[in-house]
């Protein structure tokens, strides 16, 4: 199984195969619109054009952690591209943990756990590296900027 294998909803309610980023990396995302992690909207923007036709970076708008997304989907977009001229695909609002979390999510938590080995995402902007293969390569914590990620980005366009 991998990344290639998994569909989801975009922001506008078309039906996406993941397998269409076959071949790229992918930045995933779980996103909202009024965290203090928001801001980094701004570097995930950059990382898509500083790395443009080898990197995608798909957001994922999350409503679970401290209810910090509660816009519907048309609110979700104009606020991100009014806000951050976002430019990446934007995917329909889902959750992360739980019995209901995208099984994306239920995949991308399991096979590269956070700290101690746990598979729950703790918060808003965690963020996961899949090489062109569609396997996941890294994650990353909320706080982790995205600028701070670029020499994975890097090693794994040239990998």
């Amino acid at each position: 199984m991998n990344l290639h294998d998994f569909h989801a909803v975009d922001i506008d309610g078309k039906n996406r195969d993941l397998s269409e980023f076959a071949g790229k990396l992918v930045l995933i995302v779980n996103t909202a619109s009024a965290c203090g992690y928001t801001p980094q909207y701004e570097g995930l923007q950059k990382l898509q054009e500083t790395f443009a036709g080898d990197l995608v970076v798909l957001g994922f708008p999350c409503n679970q952690f401290g209810g910090q997304e509660p816009g519907s989907e048309d609110e979700i977009k104009a606020f991100c591209q009014i806000n951050y001229k976002i430019g990446f695909p934007l995917l329909a609002k889902v959750e992360v943990n739980g019995a209901n979390a995208h099984p994306l999510f239920k995949y991308l938590t399991h096979e590269v756990p956070g700290i101690l080995g746990t598979e729950a995402i703790k918060w808003n902007f965690t963020k996961f590296l899949i090489g062109r293969n569609g396997q996941p390569i890294a994650r990353y914590a909320p706080g982790i900027r995205p600028e701070a990620i670029e020499d994975d980005i890097r090693k794994a366009i040239k990998a």
